[in-house]
């Protein structure tokens, strides 16, 4: 990146990794604007679920950056069992693609035109999932696809748009100490879990948030494109 200030927006901000990658973002030569649900302590107030959400928190976020976004990083994430037999299958299964997806790829278009009408280079970092990989459990195709579909469109973009300077990543976390992996642990059995990671130990946010503040300032731009895992080797493809 350049020497000037750079902008960075980061959604699903309020704990977890978001949390984290905001927290690792903290230096005087980056302004980060974050988004959550339901706002409060300098976050923007943004429910994917609902129509127009995506580019309403797009123009706020440029108003409070005084018209530039560098970099856009995609953390907001639904993860919530979906059995098969469910009488509202479908209906969980739209609400996490629209919060895993499609709420993510309007941000990326934005991002997309947003750099080409200015003329400068910017950058996307989308936070999937090892599930995107090796899929999820029976209760969860809905969270698996929509992952595999964040990677696929991570790789378009990056081949689509290197040549305006417009870079990609996408990062594949596995398990990771949040909150929402703490409920699905103790759910599925945390020991048995863990026993699938080589590593002995899920991740930590500050580690993913490691990643994703390299692929948002410092990654070169051969590595556009890249799917970066943090699996403790849980899954080697």
């Amino acid at each position: 990146m350049s020497n000037k200030k750079t902008h960075i927006l980061v959604t699903g901000a309020s704990r977890g990794i978001g949390e984290a990658i905001v927290d690792s973002l903290g230096m005087d030569n980056v302004t980060v604007i974050g988004q959550s649900t339901a706002g409060g302590d300098d976050l923007i107030a943004a429910d994917f679920t609902q129509d127009g959400s995506a580019p309403l928190l797009w123009q706020q976020a440029l108003d409070r950056l005084d018209g530039r976004i560098d970099v856009l990083v995609n953390n907001a994430g639904l993860f919530q069992p979906n059995p098969l037999a469910a009488d509202d299958w479908l209906e969980s299964w739209n609400r996490t693609m629209t919060i895993n997806l499609t709420a993510s790829a309007e941000l990326c278009r934005f991002a997309v035109l947003h750099f080409q009408q200015r003329g400068e280079p910017g950058r996307i970092v989308n936070i999937a999932s090892r599930a995107a990989y090796r899929g999820d459990s029976p209760d969860h195709w809905h969270y698996a696809a929509s992952k595999g579909g964040m990677v696929a469109m991570t790789k378009t973009i990056a081949r689509a748009y290197a040549k305006d300077g417009i870079l990609a990543f996408a990062i594949c976390p596995g398990f990771t100490m949040t909150g929402m992996a703490e409920d699905y642990l103790e759910s599925r059995g945390g020991d048995k879990l863990l026993a699938d990671i080589p590593l002995g130990r899920v991740a930590l946010p500050e580690e993913i948030a490691s990643i994703a503040r390299y692929c948002a300032l410092d990654a070169p731009p051969s590595m556009t494109g890249a799917v970066l895992d943090a699996n403790g080797a849980s899954y080697v493809r």
